[in-house]
């Protein structure tokens, strides 16, 4: 085992002993109210984004970006009026059109999300269209799958980049990480972080696709890689973005990263849950309608329906 297979492994292990222990409750107690509606909230005597709606708006008012509530806690009225300036509006259907791809342009300035998602061909269309409207452009590399040779996702990032993508969101390599190959994870998602430069870099981790400490194993690297972001899903892969991942991911990141939900986000209740949870960013085909607060039924980014999912 190389001296990198022992650090990652012995950080691995020391998380999931952290996470194993119980958190001490803050000064007060923790804000027990499951429901903007409901009364129970004596733990924190009015002081929390519950009852103090006024506050809350004022701090959002003075440019906070997220909100932090205990898991639970509904935000309800309290979505800021640039909720879509979180948002990475999606499209990476592989029989996307040039018309769909002008129609998200279009979705991106009306709404002011913060970036449109397309695959690196698109991206020299999406910059023509969206010059001067202040949406950046995110480009996904190695995607869907993540499992070309790390020079080759490295080489696609750069001419991304050099077609005018702000951002990068890379798929991790699932199958070298689920191989205990750190070396060759770590030394993807770093090529792809140089190749990028000055864009910022989103590891896609696929955590559908993993195991508890598969996923620790990738947020670690991710952090020592260089990365913006740490991100969830595909949207191709098994499963998409839960409110227990991305709270683990900022529990490990802290506040030095990013953390991106994406996968299964199709409303604005499950954006807000996200951010609740400590998300910065989501990723999603249903932008429209969560920042309308319109319901929609769920596709995935294949097209396909995905049944009771709304």
């Amino acid at each position: 085992m190389s001296d990198l297979d022992r650090l990652v492994e012995t950080i691995a292990e020391k998380v999931r002993l952290r996470l194993a222990e119980p958190t001490p409750s803050p000064a007060g107690g923790p804000c027990t109210s499951p429901t903007l509606e409901g009364n129970s909230c004596e733990a924190c005597q009015g002081g929390c984004i519950v009852r103090r709606k006024e506050a809350t708006q004022n701090v959002i008012g003075a440019g906070a970006e997220r909100i932090g509530a205990g898991l639970g806690v509904v935000t309800g009225d309290l979505v800021p009026a640039d909720l879509a300036q979180l948002i990475d509006h999606t499209l990476l259907k592989q029989d996307a059109t040039r018309d769909d791809v002008r129609k998200i342009c279009e979705d991106a300035r009306k709404h002011h999300f913060k970036t449109v998602c397309v695959n690196s061909t698109w991206v020299p269309l999406a910059k023509s269209l969206l010059g001067g409207s202040g949406v950046g452009i995110t480009a996904v590399v190695g995607f869907p799958l993540g499992a070309m040779a790390p020079n080759a996702k490295a080489f696609e990032a750069r001419e991304a980049v050099r077609a005018g993508a702000d951002e990068i969101d890379m798929v991790i390599n699932v199958g070298a990480l689920k191989s205990r190959d750190y070396a060759t994870v770590l030394d993807d998602i770093k090529k792809v972080v140089d190749a990028s430069r000055p864009a910022r870099v989103k590891v896609i981790l696929e955590t559908g696709a993993l195991n508890a400490e598969e996923k620790i194993q990738g947020i670690t690297l991710s952090k020592v890689g260089g990365a913006a972001f740490v991100k969830t899903s595909t949207g191709f892969g098994p499963g998409g973005a839960t409110v227990e991942d991305i709270a683990l991911m900022r529990r490990l990141v802290g506040s030095e990263l990013g953390v991106k939900a994406s996968g299964g986000v199709r409303t604005q209740e499950d954006a807000l849950a996200m951010v609740a949870a400590g998300a910065n960013r989501i990723g999603a085909s249903a932008s429209v309608a969560i920042v309308t607060g319109a319901k929609t039924e769920a596709k995935d980014q294949r097209g396909s329906k995905r049944p009771g999912q709304y």
